[in-house]
């Protein structure tokens, strides 16, 4: 599936005069200038003489049934966005900027009422079709209408687009100030309109579609795996934005039933790359003869990411999480530090809130810019979001924090629960205290344990179902469970997805993003405020503003992160000297190393 929080850019006004029709440029960055002039020849974090070739093999877990990634319906294939071709495209060593692709260069008004794309005359679609500015208007008016609903968050503020020559669209939007929506456009994937006409878009699909990127879908075994073959007259292969890039010929997802069999067939051989998410696994998982060799290589990739808010999401449509008081009980019973010296080896850092790692994160008391942006709504907030910001609570580490369980008590008490026999109840009616976690995946199994065991010292009681993939979905998007395991992907300039996550137009949307069920008005303004800031200033006060209301509502128990890439892999490939600070880049920047290949075998040889 799409990953959709890589859509998130913000656009600055292009210098212009009056009512002058606005001068064509090859991208659009939020900072200033571009870091790449109209001229370059290829994104400085690839190597532009890498050799075609060879086969990647990669992991998923879980399965698939559906090859179509953009509707609500069925488990999408990983890896669909290769199919596709965007009108432009992002650099992952230069924040908030992207580049001509299927456009060739964008006009932004000078008052930012409409953005022009104009199309590359030779862009074709995989069946040989010319790529026409009818099929970017109907692929934008499809995913609005037909897909999944964070398409309709991101398009909310387009009025009209429409066609001004078959090579030329123009998108008119209904609220200039969203300033990052013309690279959110140029971020949409274009299908083909006369291939999806003759068929449902709406339903799961195993048919493989045709596209207009580097890849197509040569072999399916569903549920099991999916081939992806390189487009060998691929219109778009010298374009500067993919020179070097998409190297090699077959990329091959495997999907494993667990975490535990993808590490051991990775172990035996059976693919080529994992990138490691489990810091126990890391710590402890590759005690093997092909690692020992040199066979199989680890390597720690740092990243100037900021870091997703992974969390323990509250259900706040559930009467049980409706009260922020329980809600923060219920965080002060996590023991995160016990839990990362104990499973994760220390490796791990508490997540401090949405936009961490950032400048958007609020660390301290508000300023004179947020407390600006904060006062409209002061009789409407928490007293505390005034004060010092927002941190999830720190422990000793011992397992024991009778302090934190002490306050946590104290918390359900004014919240109208007591403790009878050893069980807490509603005081008022006398129903227990207890909720379900539901995942797909038994790796938060260990983690939910320990703090299954400090609930229960408040009387509470909290269970964990594991269920399969499709069940997982159809809960999920349907909003039938008490508490998940969610993530809320990061942003380089946060905006309009922030809608598809905290708004009340979201919250009984079926299938959004909005897992907390967030209902609050002061929120929704404090959204729109974030999507609609007029500099980086504005932007840093909304994004703080938002950060501290989100974290003293205490929807979500953040996690943890890691700040790197932990990457293990069969020493087959080169990868480019010089990494991308914002993508790891495997599929679309490492090549095979035929070199490299040999040695492995030798090496393994060696070994048996």
């Amino acid at each position: 599936m799409l990953i959709l929080a890589i859509f998130l850019i913000i656009l600055i006004p292009l210098q212009s005069r009056g009512d002058e029709f606005p001068a064509a440029r090859h991208g659009l960055s939020l900072y200033g200038d571009l870091k790449y002039a109209p001229d370059f020849k290829q994104f400085d974090y690839v190597n532009p003489d890498a050799p075609k070739g060879g086969e990647l093999r990669l992991p998923e877990v879980g399965t698939f049934d559906s090859l179509n990634g953009f509707i609500i319906k069925g488990d999408p294939a990983s890896g669909l966005s290769m199919l596709y071709a965007t009108l432009l495209e992002k650099s992952a060593d230069e924040p908030s900027a992207a580049y001509g692709y299927l456009a060739h260069n964008v006009e932004v008004a000078p008052d930012r009422s409409f953005v022009t794309f104009h199309l590359r005359p030779g862009a074709r679609f995989h069946d040989g079709a010319p790529i026409t500015a009818q099929d970017v208007i109907w692929s934008f008016e499809t995913l609005r209408d037909k897909g999944l609903p964070a398409w309709r968050s991101y398009y909310h503020d387009v009025a009209k687009v429409e066609a001004l020559d078959p090579h030329t669209v123009r998108f008119t939007l209904a609220h200039p100030e969203n300033r990052e929506l013309p690279l959110i456009l140029g971020e949409l994937p274009v299908m083909p309109r006369h291939y999806w006409e003759k068929r449902d878009f709406t339903v799961t699909t195993l048919e493989p579609p045709v596209g207009s990127g580097p890849y197509r879908i040569r072999a399916t075994i569903p549920g099991r795996s999916v081939i992806f073959e390189r487009v060998k007259d691929w219109w778009g292969a010298d374009l500067p934005v993919n020179r070097g890039r998409w190297n090699f010929d077959i990329i091959r997802q495997e999907y494993f039933r667990d975490s535990t069999v993808a590490l051991e067939a990775f172990l035996s051989g059976r693919y080529d790359l994992r990138v490691e998410n489990v810091a126990k696994q890391w710590a402890t998982g590759y005690d093997a003869p092909a690692v020992t060799s040199g066979a199989i290589r680890r390597v720690e990739i740092y990243n100037a990411l900021p870091a997703s808010l992974q969390g323990f999401v509250f259900n706040t449509r559930r009467p049980l999480f409706a009260d922020r008081r329980v809600r923060e009980a219920l965080g002060l019973a996590f023991d995160f530090e016990w839990s990362n010296r104990i499973l994760a080896y220390g490796l791990y850092r508490r997540t401090k809130g949405l936009f961490a790692n950032t400048e958007m994160l609020a660390t301290q008391p508000p300023d004179a810019r947020e407390i600006a942006v904060l006062e409209p709504y002061r009789d409407r907030l928490p007293p505390e979001v005034f004060g010092p910001a927002w941190t999830p609570p720190v422990t000793d580490g011992s397992g024991w924090n009778r302090d934190a369980l002490k306050r946590a008590r104290d918390l359900l008490h004014e919240a109208g629960w007591v403790v009878k026999d050893g069980r807490l109840v509603n005081a008022a009616d006398g129903r227990p205290f207890a909720f379900e976690i539901i995942d797909q995946s038994p790796l938060f199994g260990r983690w939910i344990l320990p703090y299954a065991r400090n609930l229960k010292r408040l009387g509470i009681e909290m269970s964990f179902r594991l269920m399969d993939s499709a069940q997982f979905q159809k809960r999920l998007q349907g909003f039938d469970f008490d508490m998940v395991i969610g993530i809320y992907p990061p942003s380089l300039s946060p905006g309009n997805e922030q809608r598809e996550y905290w708004t009340s137009a979201r919250a009984d949307q079926e299938g959004s993003r909005n897992m907390a069920g967030v209902k609050d008005p002061v929120i929704d303004a404090l959204v729109e405020g974030l999507t609609r800031a007029q500099d980086s200033p504005g932007l840093i006060a909304h994004s703080r503003a938002l950060s501290r209301v989100l974290g003293w509502n205490f929807y979500v128990i953040p996690h943890w992160h890691s700040g790197l890439w932990r990457v293990a892999h069969w020493d087959r490939f080169g990868r480019p000297a010089n990494q991308a600070p914002y993508a790891l880049g495997v599929e679309d920047s490492w090549w095979s190393d035929p070199a490299k290949a040999a040695g492995v075998a030798q090496k393994q040889r060696r070994g048996s």
